[in-house]
Order: structure tokens, then C-alpha cells, then sequence
């Protein structure tokens, strides 16, 4: 009995002790895992502590230099990564420029890159002579500087190529006082383009687009469009009487290609152009195209092009030749050019011959404000006329006119914009309209005269 208490005694003691082992381990093991733990949460707060002396040092560089980092990060935004450049060291990006400007909502991912981008345009104006009976209209009009757009564009690097990117652009323009469409039905109505572009290639594209001799005569066509010739469209403002000079740079689809090819390249300070537009007519390879070539000089303060233009419309072949440019003195920039043009028309009535000559100013002082001031002519000789008498535009289907007219139309304009920033300003503009001879202007309605005047507020995005 004595033995068998004893051995009950032992394994219970042997078993408190193997407990009490067990215990110590799991204690010895729990320490452990604290310790690590602890260690992790040191490492993290030295991680952290060193993360936010980063953070300051960065916001103390930046308190030092707001200016230069804004900057840097509005061009980031604007254009993208740096990608390829021409012989001038010149970003060749569709997204560094284009007709809305700079900015938007841009997207990124590996060598894509989608900018979203708009521009809005509010006018109010009066005009005399707003029809026939020679009323003043005052009106919320349609854009007097820039049609209202929104529109998407883009890049795809092409791998293995050396710098050659796929571009697109998409462009629509709507009507702010009512929300229409500018072209009912057609909603890329101002660009609808796929291309290619690299250093070696310059910039090709195809589709709708604006037509060669309208980009290369920009720069002097009035006081409005850039310095110099550039891969990026624009040019030319809107809704105005000073705007007409632009469809001497037409098409047989007006002054944006259907179906066009346009190749840019710039050489330096050279920038050479060719343009082609499809005809597709079936059995006649030569109705509805336009050819132009065009050759620009970017020289800095003093610019300078021109181009040669023939289009097919209806069978009657219509051509013009212009030459211009613009120089810097300080603050002021003077733009001047001169195009001639001429039209088959019917041969009971001969052909058509313009010369129209263009001179404008744009004067920049800095600060918030900059004036402009303009004036052109278009000097028509045996001009063909519509239905009720007015001169048919340059590059107009003249298949049906029945009579034609001679005489001289002369425009001067002026205009002073407060710019907020670079993205918003104000404007007051106005022009005035005359004619003489048997020309006679749509806008005017039969009457010799039209004075226009506008106020307005235009954004970018």
C-alpha cells in the first residue's frame, strides 16, 4: 500500500513538473514573439519618423520655390512624359498644344497616354443689318472666337520602333446658347484622325482634319493664331466678318478635309507640309480631291510661309497661292499676307480671280490685358453669286451659279481680352464690315455695311 501511494505521489509530481515545463516554454515562446514584435514596431517608427523628415524637407523645397514647382507640374500635367524631340530639341507630343490649349484631365499607363480636353465659348453681340429689312439683332450668338468644343486625343509609344508613336484625335463642336450640335448629325464634326508620328517620320495622319494650307496660313491670316507653324492644329478665330480670309486655305470640303492625308517635318527651323484629299468618286479619280504643298520658315521673331492649293469641286478646279508671315518688335507682333485665288465657273460666265491681302497686330505689354487690330481685303473679279446675289466663298461649288459679280470687301477689326489666368478671360471685340462694286456679303444681307460688336468669357479645360 505504501508502495503504490508512493508511486501515485511521484507521477503526480513528475506530471506537475512536465506541466510546469510546458508552461515555461509556451512563456519562453510568447517573450520571444513580444520581443519580435517589439522589434517590428521599432523598425516601423524609424521608417516612419524618416518618411516624414523626407515629406517636411520636400515641403521646405517647395515653400522656397512655389513657382518653379507649379510650373513643372502643369507641364507634367499638360503634356505627359517627355517622349521624342525634332532637330530643334522641340517636344514632338499632340498633347503639349493643341486648339483648346494646354491641360485636362489626362490619363497615363505605360506608353499611353489620353488627354480629355474642352474649351467653352460665351458671346453676347449686336450687329446692324441682321436681315434683310436692316435690323439690329442683339443675341446670345454662337462663339465669337472659338467654337465650343470638347474632344479627346492621344498616344501609343510603338515598341522596338525608335520613338514612333500611334495619334489619334477626336474633336466635336457644339453650340453653347442651345446645346446643338455645330454640324447637326455629325459629331466629330472638327476632327476625326489616326496617325503616326516620330522624330525620323514627322507627323502623318488621315481622316477629317484641318486642311494643310489652313494650319501654314495661321500665322499671319489675323491677329489671332500662333507664331509660328507647329504640328498642332488651330489657327483662325469664329463666328465674325474677319474670319472669311480663312477659306482661301479651302478644300473641296470646305476648310477641313474629308478623307485627307497630311504629312508635317520639321527641318530645323523649316517646317515642310503636304496635303491630299481623297476623292473616292467612282469613275472619277479626280472630283471632290485637293493638293497642297506648303513650307514654313519658324525663325523666332520673325516667321514666315506659304502654300499652293487646287481642289476639284463639281469638275471645276479651283486654285490659290499665298505667301505671308509675321515679325516681333517687342511687345507688339505684326502679321501680314496676300493670296491669290482663282475658279473655273460656267463658261458663259468665265473664270473667277481674287487677290486679297491681310495686315494685323497684336500688342502683348504683359499683365492681364492685350489688344489686337486688323484689317483685310478681298478685291473679287467676276466672282460667282447664289440664288439671291451674294458672292459665292472661295472654294464654293459654282456649278449652278447663273451670274457673277465685281467689287471689293473690306474688314477691320479690333479687340482688347483680360486674361484671369490661362485658362479664362474676358474680351470685347468688334469689326466692321463694308463692300463696294456689285459685291455683295451674305452676313449683310444685301445692305454695303454690317458693324459687329461682341463681349464674351471664354474657359479652358
Amino acid at each position: 500500500m505504501k508502495k503504490l501511494m508512493a508511486i501515485a505521489v511521484f507521477g503526480t509530481l513528475s506530471a506537475a513538473a512536465q506541466a510546469q515545463t510546458q508552461s515555461v516554454q509556451e512563456l519562453q515562446d510568447a517573450l520571444a514573439k513580444a520581443q519580435k514584435a517589439a522589434a517590428d514596431a521599432q523598425l516601423a517608427a524609424a521608417q516612419a519618423q524618416q518618411a516624414l523628415a523626407q515629406v517636411q524637407q520636400a515641403m521646405a523645397a517647395h515653400d522656397a520655390h512655389p513657382a518653379a514647382d507649379s510650373a513643372a507640374a502643369n507641364r507634367t500635367a499638360a503634356t505627359g512624359p517627355a517622349t521624342s524631340s525634332d532637330e530643334t530639341g522641340r517636344q514632338i507630343d499632340p498633347l503639349g498644344a493643341s486648339s483648346a490649349g494646354s491641360g485636362g484631365l489626362v490619363y497615363r499607363r505605360g506608353g499611353d497616354v489620353v488627354r480629355l480636353y474642352g474649351l467653352i465659348d460665351l458671346s453676347m453681340s449686336r450687329k446692324t443689318n441682321a436681315d434683310a429689312a436692316g435690323h439690329t439683332q442683339n443675341d446670345m450668338s454662337v462663339a465669337w472666337f472659338s467654337g465650343n468644343r470638347w474632344g479627346l486625343e492621344g498616344e501609343h509609344l510603338l515598341p522596338d520602333t525608335g520613338g514612333l508613336k500611334a495619334i489619334f484625335k477626336l474633336e466635336s463642336e457644339y453650340e453653347l446658347p442651345t446645346g446643338n450640335m455645330d454640324t447637326p448629325g455629325v459629331l466629330f464634326n472638327r476632327d476625326a484622325w489616326l496617325g503616326l508620328e516620330s522624330p525620323t517620320l514627322g507627323k502623318l495622319t488621315f481622316g477629317r482634319q484641318n486642311t494643310l494650307a489652313r494650319e501654314f496660313s495661321k500665322i499671319y491670316g489675323d491677329a489671332y493664331g500662333s507664331a509660328g507653324v507647329t504640328y498642332d492644329e488651330g489657327g483662325y478665330t469664329n463666328n465674325n466678318n474677319f474670319k472669311q480670309f480663312i477659306f482661301y486655305s479651302g478644300s473641296a470640303t470646305g476648310t477641313r478635309y474629308d478623307k485627307g492625308i497630311v504629312w508635317k517635318k520639321s527641318y530645323g527651323k523649316l517646317m515642310a507640309g503636304l496635303g491630299y484629299q481623297v476623292g473616292g468618286e467612282p469613275g472619277n479619280n479626280r472630283e471632290g480631291t485637293t493638293k497642297s504643298i506648303a513650307l514654313a520658315y519658324n525663325g523666332g521673331d520673325l516667321n514666315v510661309s506659304g502654300f499652293y492649293n487646287t481642289a476639284v469641286v463639281n469638275d471645276f478646279t479651283h486654285t490659290s497661292y499665298s505667301v505671308g508671315g509675321n515679325y516681333k518688335i517687342g511687345m507688339v507682333r505684326m502679321n501680314a499676307g496676300y493670296v491669290h485665288y482663282t475658279a473655273e465657273q460656267p463658261a458663259a460666265l468665265g473664270d473667277r480671280h481674287d487677290n486679297a491681302y491681310t495686315i494685323s497686330a497684336k500688342f502683348a505689354p504683359g499683365g492681364h490685358f492685350d489688344y489686337e487690330l486688323g484689317w483685310q481685303t478681298m478685291n473679287a473679279t467676276n466672282a460667282a453669286v447664289n440664288g439671291g446675289g451674294f458672292v459665292l466663298n472661295a472654294y464654293a461649288d459654282t456649278s449652278g451659279a447663273k451670274a457673277t459679280a465685281t467689287g471689293k470687301r473690306k474688314t477691320v477689326y479690333g479687340s482688347v481680352f483680360y486674361h484671369f489666368d490661362k485658362r479664362t478671360e474676358l474680351y470685347l471685340a468688334s469689326d466692321y464690315l463694308s463692300t463696294d462694286g456689285s459685291y455683295k456679303a451674305a452676313q449683310a444681307h444685301g445692305a454695303d455695311s454690317q458693324f459687329e460688336l461682341a463681349t464674351g468669357l471664354r474657359f479652358r479645360f
